[in-house]
């Protein structure tokens, strides 16, 4: 739709403005997201951008959208979610893991690590459940919409996820001892 007094490329323009300040201020939140369902910030990288570019084709239309926030949340996992069901996204081109740089004065380096790695060994599904209740920290039901279940499952599926975690880091603990 074209504003009085402005031309289609002026109109464009600012909606393109208006996209980029939007995706700048929720990127990295979108991109944490991402890698804590996924584990791999290459396969995090590709989800968020294959879903924001989705948004983009729609963006003329988010006005009509009440909680947009929330719309592209939904798109992030959903994108997520898809790419964990790709049976060549699981093929390795690289023989090995490459090094992460981290902080070497951050006393939680290795507590992170430890709940990653415990939160890769979840099933799919407790493990989304997990990271959109508590890292993203939604409610049950907002987590039920994203992902197209009932709240019982979610609630069922986040019960299962933290037992197994509770259990995972627990024979981590006795093993260390």
């Amino acid at each position: 739709m074209e504003r009085p007094g402005k031309g289609p490329t002026t109109v464009r323009a600012d909606r393109e403005h208006d996209f980029s300040l939007y995706v700048q201020a929720r990127i990295p939140r979108l991109h944490r997201l991402a890698f804590q369902l996924l584990g791999d910030r290459d396969k995090a990288d590709d989800a968020v951008q294959n879903a924001l570019t989705v948004l983009y084709q729609r963006w003329s239309r988010m006005r009509e959208v009440e909680n947009l926030d929330a719309y592209v949340h939904t798109m992030v996992v959903r994108s997520c979610l898809s790419d964990r069901r790709r049976w060549w996204a699981r093929v390795q081109l690289r023989a090995t893991t490459p090094d992460v740089p981290v902080a070497a004065d951050d006393p939680l380096v290795e507590q992170r690590m430890v709940l990653r790695a415990a939160l890769r060994r979840l099933p799919e599904g407790q493990r989304t459940v997990v990271v959109l209740r508590y890292l993203c920290d939604l409610p049950v039901a907002e987590v039920a919409r994203i992902l197209g279940r009932s709240e019982g499952t979610v609630k069922r599926q986040t019960f299962s996820g933290l037992g197994n975690l509770r259990r995972m880091l627990d024979e981590r603990t006795r093993s260390a001892a």
